[in-house]
């Protein structure tokens, strides 16, 4: 893992649950339509092992995306994650919605986006993210921007960083590693 400054590290470390937009976070932000009008879309298999490795560590995850697929519902159901809203333009208001439902703080919330739609719900949070290969808008808003673009392991980058910083790697990765 590559040196972070101790602000990150600070921020990373108060973080219980992870907002993920979709497109370009999730996936590398293509949209492929087939022939029975559905979409298709590809999702890497290190962002999942990631996401399941935190939640065993007790972390929540939360989809928020402007646009809606069964894809999209699909690939949450297998990762387990049940906090899925799609459709959504306001994504600010549905973050600040989640977080009171859940009784967490701002501080206590990442918030995972790559593009001007996704900007007011990074500043709603404790933690921003953005993929490397996000707009200038949204890298300017995160307070930490992987190495690693949407769609081919940014995520998995940021839970590996929540889980160090959280002092949860040893335990979630032990059975993997001894």
């Amino acid at each position: 893992m590559r040196d972070v400054s101790p602000q990150v590290l600070e921020r990373a470390g108060k973080v219980r649950l992870i907002l993920l937009d979709v497109d370009g976070v999730l996936t590398d932000g293509r949209i492929h339509v087939i022939s029975a009008g559905e979409d298709a879309r590809a999702f890497d298999s290190k962002d999942g092992l990631g996401i399941r490795l935190a939640t065993e560590a007790q972390l929540t995850f939360a989809i928020i995306s402007g646009r809606r697929s069964t894809v999209v519902e699909r690939r949450a159901t297998e990762l387990r994650i049940t906090e899925i809203h799609q459709r959504i333009l306001d994504k600010a208001t549905c973050t600040r919605e989640i977080l009171e439902r859940l009784e967490l703080k701002a501080e206590e919330a990442c918030y995972v986006g790559d593009d001007l739609i996704d900007v007011p719900a990074m500043r709603a949070v404790g933690f921003a993210v953005a993929p490397s290969d996000a707009t200038p808008e949204a890298r300017d808003a995160a307070h930490y921007v992987t190495e690693r673009a949407g769609g081919r392991g940014a995520v998995r980058e940021l839970v590996d960083l929540v889980l160090r910083a959280n002092g949860k790697w040893d335990d979630v990765t032990r059975r993997f590693l001894k």
